[in-house]
């Protein structure tokens, strides 16, 4: 039986972590690293991202992005790849990341999209911000996870160690979906798409 908790405001000394034991002083090149932080979105150092997530995963910091496709405002959604230890096989929003040291949200994100999906963004905004811990089957997420909405033209192409599978939605069904059938959708994605269907901006890129 999957175990499921939700907390909030976890603080990363509240998860016994000691920032200054983390830092990498010579990184490897190809290493993706994730920026840790405390509740202020300081950085206080950094951890290889094949590490960070654990049972008590220490603070970091995140972006999920919404996007839809130009001509019909439908929404992208993933299911996320079997091979991911975080939420495998489970349905969510388009693309999540985790911008590297120096990086912006926007830049990880079009990164994210390149290598995900194989999409460039005609347009891409960071519209709400969000803060979330969620623990599913032993291992925590927890993230300030900023909330980014975007367009593209092209369909995309899966990278199949990534995402297992993609659908299209209109953004009215997918509400009602989150709302009939939350347990097929990853937690973040859900609170994510409340927030977003009271944005102002959110609805102006939507045209609703």
């Amino acid at each position: 039986m999957t175990r499921l908790a939700a907390t909030r405001w976890t603080a990363a000394a509240d998860l016994g972590y000691n920032p200054t034991a983390q830092l990498s002083e010579h990184p490897q090149p190809a290493m993706e690293l994730v920026v840790l932080v405390d509740e202020r979105n300081n950085v206080v150092g950094t951890m290889p991202k094949g590490e960070v997530h654990q049972a008590r995963t220490p603070l970091h910091r995140a972006f999920s992005s919404f996007i839809f496709r130009a001509r019909d405002r439908h929404l992208l959604l993933q299911q996320r790849s079997r091979k991911k230890r975080t939420w495998p096989l489970m349905w969510s929003n388009s693309c999540c990341g985790h911008p590297g040291p120096g990086e912006s949200n926007l830049d990880a994100a079009r990164r994210r999209l390149r290598d995900e999906l194989a999409l460039e963004p005609i347009l891409l905004e960071e519209v709400a911000p969000y803060r979330y811990c969620f623990t599913r089957d032993g291992t925590m997420e927890n993230e300030i996870c900023p909330i980014l909405v975007g367009l593209v033209e092209r369909e995309p192409r899966i990278n199949p160690d990534e995402v297992e599978a993609i659908r299209w939605s209109e953004w009215p069904d997918f509400l009602r979906a989150i709302e009939r059938n939350p347990e097929q959708y990853s937690e973040w994605c859900i609170e994510e798409a409340r927030i977003l269907a009271g944005t102002p901006r959110c609805h102006e890129i939507l045209r609703l």
